[in-house]
């Protein structure tokens, strides 16, 4: 239950459900003759989608957590045990897909791979079940576990986390996984805006990583152009996963703070 409300309750903070909201309350204000207030809801509905769908806003509240980690180059990263991979990065093949469809995350992957090949590990283990309302047959795991073998990357050399269904939970079953094998040091690999959550989970059930940030989708393509404060469908996801990750820091904060 708590994975479900997890995943549902924040739907009404994200811009797109906070606008409907709005305008489903603005619709009833006005069914009930609340006519000010039916008004100043619609205004406020249009006003926030608005905003949060500029490039200027997403990216600067994405940018605020990309930037507490930078990039490693490959070079620079220290040698470790292990990359610690974790998923979002691909859906399953259903129909009428014949391959699995792979998202902008997918650089996490490429990120895993070259570390590697750079001798930086011995291991990747990949953290990545499905949630409990996935259609899929496999987990997200075994599908990226054969696009790294179908990439030159041993089997011999992959270690599956297929349970585990969040960020947490990847935290959790990864330390297991590494204490089965021996492995005392890991090299994260995930999502720079999604990397402050991830460090924080991993650190606080005692797994030794160093943050290798990938996938920075802040660039600031269209700083300095009229599109910049215009809506725009790419920034409005921009703003919403910056919403997300803010609210899962708080949260774990708050709980470890109990």
């Amino acid at each position: 239950m708590e994975l479900y409300l997890s995943k549902i309750l924040p739907i009404f903070v994200y811009p797109v459900g906070l606008t409907l909201c709005l305008a489903l309350f603005a619709g009833l204000c006005s069914w009930w003759r609340w006519r000010r207030l039916a008004r100043f809801s619609l205004f406020l509905a249009v006003a926030i989608l608005w905003i949060a769908a500029t490039p200027a806003v997403g990216e600067f509240l994405y940018r605020q957590l990309e930037r507490q980690y930078p990039p490693l180059a490959i070079a620079d990263t220290p040698v470790a045990d292990a990359v610690i991979l974790l998923g979002g990065v691909l859906r399953p093949p259903l129909f009428p897909r014949q391959t699995a469809d792979l998202n902008d995350a997918i650089d996490r992957v490429v990120q895993a791979a070259r570390l590697y090949r750079a001798g930086k590990v011995q291991w990747i283990l990949i953290a990545a079940g499905n949630l409990p309302w996935s259609r899929a047959s496999r987990s997200e795991a075994e599908w990226i576990a054969d696009l790294l073998i179908e990439w030159g990357i041993p089997r011999t050399a992959l270690l599956l986390d297929t349970a585990s269904r969040n960020t947490a939970e990847n935290a959790t079953y990864a330390r297991a996984l590494m204490l089965q094998h021996g492995l005392r040091t890991g090299l994260l690999v995930t999502s720079a805006g999604h990397m402050p959550r991830a460090l924080a989970l991993f650190q606080a059930v005692g797994i030794d990583v160093t943050p290798c940030a990938t996938d920075l989708r802040a660039a600031g393509d269209q700083q300095g152009t009229v599109f910049y404060w215009l809506p725009d469908v790419t920034a409005l996801e921009l703003t919403t996963l910056a919403i997300r990750e803010w609210l899962g820091i708080m949260v774990n904060r708050f709980r470890a703070a109990r």
